[in-house]
């Protein structure tokens, strides 16, 4: 008898441990991170926090990191081990939902943001854009003289006296298909090879903000975030919209980008997830915090201090169109810049 109720009492305690693995496995949500750490964990956490969440965050920390979780994320499509994928670009998002790997689905708090900033079919949603912006070391280049659009990059005055990032990765890939897109190919490709001939290439674009903060270039193109961090570090830079004149196209806003992958492990609480990070108080988190994010929708009060005062004129692209190119586009590019930046 007393056998038989220790057997049975081992058997419920095995029971409950594994009814408590599965309720634990069921509050899991995986998001594969392409923000940087420092700004998207403890978001993650306070939210994962508040619902209830256990949010497991995957990053990467290669210079090519969105490549590298897009990359995982079509290695694992038969059995996926994501449910979120949280990028800082909106390229890469595009080539998932090319594979057919995203889900559609109505999240509601997405219709709050511009049109051509979230899918048409409900698979991905951007917020919190970061622009490509000229910084400019104000030491070495005076007001008047300030570059104040891309093609200053072309511009023999300024041979090798400015630098980029090589157009193969993150946002710099992004504008890259973008100008594809919107010039065609042989303006496009034009562009880059005197690009490649007048900058200096270099790793990324805080390479580019950090270059010209040292006043080893006067100029660069970068991103908002880094260079409001050297323009706060109290570094003599000063950060360009470019293309805001008269006729111009005006400048290129990339946002972050949010999607849920088809058949992931807890899709119903990834959407959750999905549907606070879309909140107003995330965009002005983000606009607030060191990386100076740019709120998308038109309900957030909070301005990043990265916007001038002056309302901006930005790129109106089909996101879409340059994300479909991009294969044919990256071949190109690699003819044109064949190595690393330095």
């Amino acid at each position: 008898m007393k056998a038989t109720l220790n057997k049975l009492i081992a058997i419920a305690i095995l029971f409950a441990s594994v009814m408590g693995c599965i309720a634990e496995k069921e509050n899991e949500v995986v998001v594969y991170a392409a923000l940087d750490r420092e700004f998207s964990e403890p978001i993650l956490q306070d939210i994962g926090a508040e619902l209830n969440l256990n949010v497991l965050p995957r990053y990467d920390v290669e210079s090519n990191k969105t490549v590298g979780l897009a990359n995982a994320i079509i290695a694992e499509k038969n059995r996926p081990r994501c449910d979120i994928f949280w990028n800082n670009e909106i390229l890469h998002t595009l080539r998932l939902q090319e594979e057919g790997l995203l889900e559609a689905w109505t999240c509601e708090p997405a219709k709050r943001f511009p049109s051509e900033f979230v899918s048409d079919q409900g698979q991905w949603f951007g917020f919190a854009a970061r622009a490509r912006v000229l910084i400019v070391n104000t030491d070495l280049v005076p007001e008047a003289q300030r570059p104040r659009s891309i093609n200053d990059l072309l511009d023999i005055k300024w041979k090798k006296k400015c630098c980029v990032a090589r157009p193969l990765f993150g946002t710099s890939a992004t504008q890259a298909a973008v100008m594809f897109d919107t010039l065609g190919d042989e303006a496009a490709t034009d562009f880059y090879r005197r690009l490649a001939e007048n900058a200096t290439v270099l790793g990324g674009n805080k390479q580019v903000a950090q270059k010209v903060a040292s006043g080893e270039f006067a100029f660069g193109l970068t991103d908002t975030d880094d260079a409001i961090i050297e323009v706060e570090n109290a570094n003599p830079v000063a950060i360009v919209f470019p293309d805001q004149g008269e006729g111009e196209t005006g400048t290129l806003f990339i946002p972050n980008t949010l999607c849920v992958i088809k058949n992931g492990p807890n899709s119903i609480r990834a959407k959750r997830l999905v549907e606070r990070l879309l909140a107003a108080d995330i965009e002005s988190r983000l606009a607030g915090g060191a990386s100076a994010q740019i709120p998308l929708a038109g309900d957030v009060e909070a301005r990043s201090r990265v916007e001038p005062e002056a309302e901006l004129k930005f790129v109106k692209v089909d996101f879409q169109a340059a994300a479909k190119r991009w294969n044919e586009v990256s071949k190109t590019l690699l003819e044109i810049f064949p190595t690393g930046g330095k």
